[in-house]
């Protein structure tokens, strides 16, 4: 299973107040690695985080080439027309360097305590797909916004700005209701190894494929990516994988053409930006030239 996408990478990062400045050097690292993407998980219950928008819209502010997105928004703690606003100024601010990682929510008792909804599995979805309607009208280019739902209403409030591109929305679920989701409106999905399993990724990927199909996409149009903590080194440990260089480009690549991955987003377990800058010079351009081999081989 290759869809034939183009192949990209990055890296996550933990939002720990107390490491920030550790933060801004990762990010610098992968700016100048030629890294494409900087992700970043959304907990803002976690006494401990900054702020994830905040921190975007400064780390997109300290960078000039790699795109940012968040690995991935809580949704019930962020309204979806104040997200699209928000995503939108993000992304003219930078210069069209912002996509929309978004989440249906977990954590229901931590989300409860700020104030926010207490949702089903099924409320979860729902509202999600409420969301992703107010979000795509709001950077549609219409005057206004209207939306009647259960969870999200838009009684005709005037969007803006327009995103500088089309943001992207990539989801992070799990579940066949939310995988079928992902195959009707999404544009990426984002699932983290540990979580989920490989031979379970490549189920998932046909549910979303039919789900696709039955909605009238193709299957490419759809980007798949995966978290995947580790280190790389001859002395690397730690993390769902880790190895040499070699071995990181024999897995990444195998994942491209056997399972249909096409993004990588590495979690580095070592704080060293020597990873980051290992991860984005060495393991990228010789994943992407041992996954066009196999294709050429393949035609």
């Amino acid at each position: 299973m290759d869809y034939g996408r183009p192949v990209e990478f990055g890296i996550s990062v933990v939002p720990n107040a107390s490491e920030l400045d550790a933060l801004r050097v990762a990010v610098t690292a992968a700016d100048r690695s030629g890294l494409d993407l900087v992700g970043i998980q959304d907990h803002p219950y976690q006494w401990r985080f900054l702020d994830t928008w905040m921190l975007m819209a400064s780390l997109l502010a300290q960078t000039e080439r790699v795109r940012v997105f968040a690995d991935v928004t809580n949704l019930p703690l962020r309204a979806p027309a104040m997200l699209a606003n928000e995503a939108a100024t993000l992304d003219v601010l930078s210069g069209g360097r912002f996509e929309l990682g978004l989440g249906a929510g977990g954590f229901w008792d931590a989300i409860a305590a700020m104030g926010g909804p207490r949702r089903t599995p099924g409320q979860a979805v729902e509202a999600f797909e409420e969301a992703i309607a107010i979000i795509r009208q709001a950077w549609s280019g219409e005057r206004s916004v209207h939306f009647e739902g259960t969870h999200y209403a838009a009684h005709g409030y005037h969007p803006g700005p327009l995103p500088a591109h089309q943001i992207a929305i990539w989801v992070g679920a799990y579940r066949p209701r939310m995988l079928r989701l992902i195959g009707r409106l999404a544009d990426g999905w984002i699932p983290s190894l540990g979580i989920i399993g490989i031979p379970e990724i490549a189920e998932a990927q046909q549910v979303i494929d039919a789900a696709a199909a039955a909605a009238g996409r193709e299957s490419s149009e759809i980007r798949r990516m995966v978290n995947v903590s580790g280190s790389i080194g001859p002395r690397a440990s730690g993390g769902a994988f880790s190895g040499s260089v070699e071995d990181w480009v024999e897995l990444l690549a195998g994942w491209v053409t056997d399972v249909g991955l096409d993004t990588f987003i590495l979690w580095p377990v070592d704080a060293d930006p020597g990873q980051v800058e290992t991860f984005g010079t060495e393991v990228a351009p010789r994943v992407r030239a041992e996954v066009d081999s196999r294709r050429e081989s393949r035609s």
